[in-house]
């Protein structure tokens, strides 16, 4: 953080102290939100547009109306941008805003803040465990990046307790769903597979690039997979490709399908910032 930093937030620029949430907004009552956090790349967000498309499904599925374009919220990640050029990450995040103190909405404007912050410093590979909590692939929050995250923390505790830096999820009929921050990739009799967006996996940016990279096959796996799959990966937008080396306690090498991804995904930002 820079004296000069400023975050946008509800249409003005301000400084991170000053970036204010009433004690009444409902994103902060009962996590009525959604969000959306990219790495920046060469000074620019990554896949923006790929990001503002999600966001836009999300605020859908929370009944959410943003009266902002793409073009402004763009504009509005650019004047923020400015203000820390070293910056590593930005994150958009929408609220309901002020709300009464339960599950009710008031008719009144979202909240907008864009945020920004440092590179998260990710170790190259990952040591993962799973957990025994289920995602509901039928609820209502599935495929939305909700503010509701209080299953992710702790989850991401119990995976830390254990000396891992994430957690993996099945979903209620027993199948890999999704880590607390990433989608998962594994292989399956030599070949590249990941879980299917039905499973109530996020449908992540990094992971719908390479699919697109790879040709990598959406199936439902059963978690119990883990056991004996040769390699996996995660992906997310901080942590790019990501080679899991531990899966609860068993070592895992990084092969082909980790390495040939990596790379995929290493060109391709490279090439493009806005892919």
């Amino acid at each position: 953080m820079t004296d000069h930093e400023r975050w946008w937030m509800n249409g003005e620029l301000v400084a991170p102290s000053e970036a204010m949430l009433s004690v009444v907004d409902h994103g902060f009552t009962v996590g009525d939100g959604c969000f959306e956090t990219t790495s920046v790349v060469r000074g620019k967000p990554f896949a923006l547009t790929r990001h503002l498309r999600r966001l836009r499904r999300s605020l859908a599925g929370l009944l959410l109306d943003l009266p902002m374009s793409d073009a402004e919220l763009c504009a509005a990640v650019a004047a923020s941008l400015a203000t820390r050029p070293d910056a590593g990450i930005v994150r958009i995040t929408v609220t309901a805003g002020r709300g009464p103190l339960g599950s009710g909405r008031n008719e009144g404007h979202p909240t907008v803040l864009i945020a920004l912050g440092p590179n998260r410093g990710w170790d190259a590979a990952a040591a993962v465990i799973t957990v025994p909590w289920p995602r509901n692939e039928r609820g209502a929050l599935a495929g939305i990046k909700s503010t509701s995250y209080a299953e992710n923390v702790i989850a991401l505790a119990r995976a830390k307790d254990a000396g891992a830096s994430e957690a993996i999820f099945p979903n209620t009929v027993g199948n890999l769903c999704e880590g607390t921050g990433t989608n998962i990739f594994v292989e399956l009799d030599g070949r590249l597979v990941t879980p299917p967006l039905s499973s109530g996996c996020l449908a992540g940016v990094t992971r719908e690039l390479v699919i697109e990279l790879t040709g990598c096959e959406e199936i439902d796996v059963p978690i119990d997979h883990l056991e004996t799959t040769g390699e996996a990966f995660l992906t997310s937008s901080t942590r790019d490709v990501m080679p899991i080396t531990r899966i609860d306690g068993r070592q895992l090498t990084t092969g082909p399908l980790s390495i040939g991804a990596s790379a995929a995904f290493a060109n391709l930002i490279a090439e493009t910032t806005n892919p």
